[in-house]
């Protein structure tokens, strides 16, 4: 579905152990495949492409990876995923090592930070690795494509606008986000302070906090503003994590129904705190389609369809036609406002 409205690792016998470790904990194997090309240029490599997410047990990226895995299983490639359990600035670099050495044709990542995995990236794409990111991107110049999941402004907007219907457009707000180094957060949270000052101006964000995409870090992160400021009226999760954590706390305190909550979220998370009253309406897009989306992408870079240049298009199988847009970046379209009224239609 395309919604219509959102240091490297040790090597040696270490490294050799470290690769080995992550082959047999992956949730399938890797594969190698050799790397050539036929007479026209296009890689005769089998796709095999390494999901690597924030974190994993995280339920965005359980489905957005699900939906990596239906389109490299469609195209008769190899897919894995590994990651983190945390997520950190540095703890991805040691999954990318690991991939780029055991020659995986492409890798699809959410990253932690901006610059902190780019040294490894560069390795690998010098290997010959291609390199889509997704959900949120690095510097432009460590991969190849950046998938999207929907305009920066029109996230930061609808959720502002959200937040503002709720609480009568003034009063303190705050907002919970993810790691304190992820890009997309800090992208979106920089526009809804621009927007919060040109067009809201009785609305005062009183403080940003971080829960590292932790459900308990989160949970504690919402107790702990509460606390500190009496007075708030909102709070803007904008991570499935922290929206989910966020209304668990409101939803057993005296602040339900109070303090309103919006952000972005995913229906299955988020239905009970909707239909007990605790969340009025909050913001996604489909993050299954979003990895299907990275999956072709991989795809059509590692067959030479795409380069990564503006103007490249290529085929999402069921999702249709996308082309690439300024600095290698592909958009998966607008996000979908979530609310009682459709919630229910929604199974991810």
């Amino acid at each position: 579905m395309r919604t219509v409205n959102s240091r490297s690792a040790a090597v040696g016998a270490a490294g050799l152990a470290l690769a080995l470790a992550l082959t047999a904990c992956s949730k399938a194997d890797t594969g190698s495949g050799s790397s050539g090309s036929d007479s026209t240029g296009q890689s005769t490599q089998a796709l095999n492409v390494v999901f690597i997410p924030k974190n994993l047990g995280n339920p965005y990226f359980d489905a957005s990876d699900a939906g990596g895995k239906a389109a490299v299983d469609e195209l008769g490639g190899k897919y894995s995923q590994v990651g983190p359990q945390q997520a950190s600035p540095d703890a991805q670099v040691q999954y990318i090592n690991t991939a780029a050495q055991q020659h995986a044709s492409a890798i699809v990542i959410s990253a932690n930070d901006p610059k902190a995995i780019g040294d490894a990236l560069t390795q690998a794409k010098t290997a010959g690795t291609k390199i889509v990111t997704f959900d949120s991107d690095t510097d432009p110049q460590y991969r190849d494509v950046f998938v999207n999941q929907a305009s920066a402004e029109g996230l930061a907007k609808a959720e502002v606008e959200g937040i503002a219907k709720e609480i009568g457009d003034s009063g303190e707000i705050a907002i919970l986000s993810a790691a304190a180094n992820a890009t997309n957060q800090n992208t979106w949270i920089d526009l809804m302070k621009k927007d919060l000052a040109a067009n809201h101006p009785n609305i005062k964000l009183v403080d940003t906090v971080y829960g590292n995409d932790d459900d308990q870090t989160s949970f504690d992160k919402t107790a702990a503003l509460l606390q500190t400021h009496p007075q708030l009226k909102g709070i803007i999760s904008p991570t499935t994590v922290g929206i989910a954590a966020a209304a668990r706390y409101l939803s057993t305190s005296d602040k339900k129904g109070k303090v309103a909550l919006t952000g972005l979220g995913t229906p299955n998370q988020m239905r009970q705190y909707v239909k007990d009253g605790t969340v009025k309406e909050f913001y996604l897009w489909n993050p299954t389609d979003l990895g299907y989306l990275a999956a072709y992408a991989a795809d059509s870079l590692v067959k030479g369809d795409i380069s990564g240049k503006e103007g490249d298009s290529f085929k999402a199988g069921k999702l249709g036609d996308f082309k690439v847009g300024a600095k290698g970046e592909v958009l998966l379209g607008d996000p979908t406002a979530f609310n009682s009224s459709n919630i229910d239609q929604f199974k991810f």
